[in-house]
């Protein structure tokens, strides 16, 4: 014998209504639990939460706009070190400072579509950045460096935070590509819009990528200068490279791209990593301060 049971209607009309009051709930829990790392993305609210759950960790990716060859965009660097900042700010929570160019390219002003900002400007736009970050909570500001122009720009700035005291530390990473490992490389000469900086760009941005212009300019070195190694003048990367290229980007594949910027992700979590675990720099920063108002009272 075969029993018919029935749910009265009004059981049925307040379950769904349960369920539908449950579900913004459930929305909203979710939607702060993911939080995103994009600075400007943030509402006020979701930003002080960020800086809490990043522990006042964040990232400042540094790029450029200049030439990169025939074949790549001019925010190369600055799409490239964003992907990895991003990407590794996902994994181990920081958030991420908006898209920042202004950094070192005189080298580069007498190509199209450069943005080379005098060095007063440079320095002096950075610390008002940094200033800006740490007056929002960011006491521990990680520059991700994405250019090599900037190689000296970013520790002498480091270096001259010690100026006057500052209630936040800078820190500067400044690795991008692997000394080993990986697919083997097909050239010698990889120092711009090369094998290397096209195989990346085919992984975070590959609709912008052009190799069928690659070979349209020679990236080989001229070396039309003629010093010691040891002796350094600005002109040296023009006497060099002058179409500012430096390789072959024709050279280029998916599958060295994939492992370099997995690399490049993967260190800058360490480094986010790092970062959070010192418990040390700014004290001792603060403790050098102190003592360099009054320089004759430092015992040895």
């Amino acid at each position: 014998m075969r029993i018919h049971s029935r749910i009265p209607l009004f059981m049925v009309m307040f379950a769904s209504l349960c369920l539908a009051l449950s579900l913004p709930h459930a929305h909203a829990q979710a939607a702060s639990s993911k939080l995103s790392v994009h600075w400007e993305e943030l509402t006020a609210s979701d930003f002080r939460e960020g800086i809490h759950r990043s522990a006042g960790v964040c990232l400042l990716p540094f790029g450029i706009l200049e030439k990169h060859g025939p074949h790549l965009p001019l925010g190369t660097d600055l799409l490239d070190v964003r992907y990895a900042a991003l990407h590794a700010a996902e994994r181990e929570y920081a958030v991420v400072f908006p898209e920042y160019y202004f950094g070192q390219i005189a080298e580069a002003k007498h190509e199209p579509g450069t943005m080379a900002y005098s060095r007063g400007m440079q320095l002096a736009l950075l610390q008002e950045t940094t200033d800006e970050m740490a007056r929002n909570g960011c006491k521990k500001i990680l520059i991700v460096n994405g250019h090599g122009g900037n190689d000296s720009l970013l520790p002498y700035f480091a270096q001259t935070q010690l100026d006057k005291p500052h209630d936040y530390v800078v820190y500067v990473f400044d690795e991008r590509t692997p000394q080993h490992g990986g697919p083997p490389k097909k050239t010698k000469i990889d120092m711009h819009a090369g094998e290397s900086e096209t195989s990346k760009m085919m992984i975070s941005h590959p609709e912008l990528v052009h190799p069928d212009r690659a070979t349209s300019e020679s990236g080989a070195d001229q070396a039309r200068q003629k010093i010691p190694d040891g002796i350094y003048t600005g002109i040296w990367w023009y006497t060099r490279f002058p179409f500012h290229y430096s390789g072959e980007g024709a050279a280029a594949t998916k599958e060295l791209g994939e492992y370099q910027m997995k690399w490049w992700i993967d260190s800058v979590v360490k480094a986010i990593q790092q970062v959070k675990s010192d418990d040390v720099s700014l004290t001792l920063q603060r403790e050098f301060y102190e003592k360099s108002s009054h320089p004759l009272d430092t015992q040895p």
